[in-house]
């Protein structure tokens, strides 16, 4: 089979498609034929192994460890091993696969447990499905299990137009909340679209100078300083950090439950946690229409390289997803 291989660390430019040996599902993994995968900021931070942390987790200090990078998978199952009771050939599936599984993606087939994936939404192209895994579980459990999010909250959401930030708008909504995002001008527009009661041109305006305090902050890759984010944060509010620079994981990591002039508030980093049925809850979602996928553009599997550089350098809108062809496709 045909697989992106990253030889060593470096720019996308090291990436090399090759020929490699097509996995055998063990007694408890399904064999997926993949269709579609997505990129992620993990992958760029495997890639680039920044920070250097990443060479220890999932390994690999002086090369790569996992060589196929990638953790987002649509496709339809081709193979099942003998005790796998979920799935049969020919189910359409999407997923995630943790850095743990030492799985990659950006390749033609990959061997997944049974708990790692679900049936694909009735109403998505596998390359509609393969945007959502990561990003829309990170949204989930940044706002519902480190945020609380509750009904009628005023939320802010920083960085609203990136993939986490794009199902953060709308899962945010879905929940109830009054949802204000910041992003930059060209977005405005898709970001409205998306639910949000407010928008926040960064360009133009300071969110810090606006007036207004929130009850829960959820920052996707935020490089400003954790203070500009805590000065609007309501007294027992929460501030979630997913993802951005090294200084705000620091930051957040060393501010936790910080003690306010008049009340607790509460600061944590979004990890994503793998969960079969937090993908089926978000699937739930997708397939009556209340949340939807962002694509900014899909490259073929060939052209890797280049869609790793568009997503570094021009801050994408939604996801960037790698198409995977097959003579037999159906």
């Amino acid at each position: 089979m045909k697989a992106i291989i990253c030889p060593k660390y470096g720019s996308p430019d090291v990436l090399q498609l090759r020929e490699v040996v097509k996995p055998v599902p063990q007694e408890d993994e399904v064999l997926i034929q993949i269709h579609a995968a997505s990129l992620n900021s993990r992958d760029l931070r495997m890639l680039r192994a920044n920070p250097f942390f990443m060479r220890l987790m999932p390994g690999g200090l002086f090369c790569p460890k996992n060589k196929i990078l990638g953790a987002d998978v649509a496709g339809r199952v081709e193979a099942i091993g003998c005790n796998v009771k979920q799935f049969k050939p020919d189910d359409e599936v999407f997923g995630y696969l943790p850095s743990a599984t030492g799985r990659g993606t950006f390749a033609e087939f990959v061997c997944a447990k049974e708990n790692l994936i679900t049936l694909k939404p009735s109403n998505l192209t596998f390359e509609q499905a393969a945007a959502v895994p990561e990003a829309a579980m990170t949204a989930l459990q940044g706002l519902r299990d480190k945020g609380n999010i509750q009904p009628g909250q005023k939320v802010l959401i920083y960085g609203a137009s990136g993939g986490v930030g794009t199902f953060a708008v709308q899962i945010a909504k879905v929940f109830g909340a009054e949802v204000t995002a910041v992003c930059s001008t060209r977005n405005l527009d898709m970001v409205h679209s998306l639910g949000a009661d407010y928008v926040i041109d960064y360009t133009r305006e300071d969110f810090t100078r606006k007036g207004q305090r929130y009850d829960l902050i959820l920052a996707v890759n935020g490089y400003r300083p954790i203070s500009d984010y805590l000065c609007v944060l309501n007294p027992e509010g929460s501030y979630v950090v997913a993802g951005g620079s090294m200084l705000q994981l620091i930051q957040a990591a060393s501010n936790r439950n910080r003690i306010s002039k008049t009340g607790k508030q509460r600061i944590s980093v979004a990890s994503l946690v793998q969960s079969q049925k937090d993908l089926i809850f978000i699937k739930e979602l997708i397939e009556p229409g209340k949340v939807i996928p962002v694509i900014d553009g899909c490259y073929p599997l060939s052209k890797m390289a280049e869609a790793f550089w568009y997503f570094e350098k021009e801050h994408a809108k939604g996801k960037v997803v790698i198409t995977i062809e097959h003579d037999n496709k159906l």
